[in-house]
């Protein structure tokens, strides 16, 4: 029995190192070429997206006299967002809409590309919501909404 491979036994030729850089120029201009190029591009751009992970960081808080939410927002427009009240619930919205156009050196080539992205959260409370005593701030990608507590009338039990 040989030692060497099944395929150095059947053919004793060597692949030459001109051989090895061919082949990996070859998969160079192959990657590099449409449509694997935009393939890749686009999955570059999915994740480098604002929200990758299909939501946005928020934080609640609950202080002696109201529920402080906090919602991490960066590079979105105050126009971009929306919030819906529920009974007892809080829902951010966020859209974006992109249009992106491209053209050549010669004005030739034009290419138009549309993206649309919607993120949502909803936050549950334990309280009904009074949305007539609602605030809501936006400043430098941070949206701070403060939902006072509202409390019932104690009443006194009588013995």
């Amino acid at each position: 029995m040989s030692s060497m491979p099944p395929s150095d036994q059947n053919n004793n030729k060597k692949f030459k190192p001109e051989q090895f850089r061919d082949i990996f120029r070859n998969m160079n201009d192959f990657m590099h070429e449409k449509p694997v190029k935009g393939f890749l591009q686009s999955i570059d751009e999915f994740f480098n997206s604002s929200f990758p992970s299909g939501a946005f960081p928020i934080e609640v808080r609950e202080t002696e006299d109201e529920y402080i939410i906090t919602a991490e927002l960066p590079g979105i427009k105050k126009e971009q967002i929306c919030l819906n009240i529920l009974p007892n619930q809080l829902s951010i919205s966020v859209e974006n809409n992109e249009i992106e156009s491209k053209e050549d050196l010669n004005n030739h080539f034009f290419q138009k590309r549309v993206s649309q992205q919607r993120q949502s959260r909803t936050i549950s409370l334990p309280v009904l919501i009074n949305e007539k005593l609602v605030k809501a701030f936006y400043r430098d990608g941070l949206l701070t909404i403060r939902i006072p507590l509202v409390r019932g009338k104690m009443i006194n039990i009588e013995d």
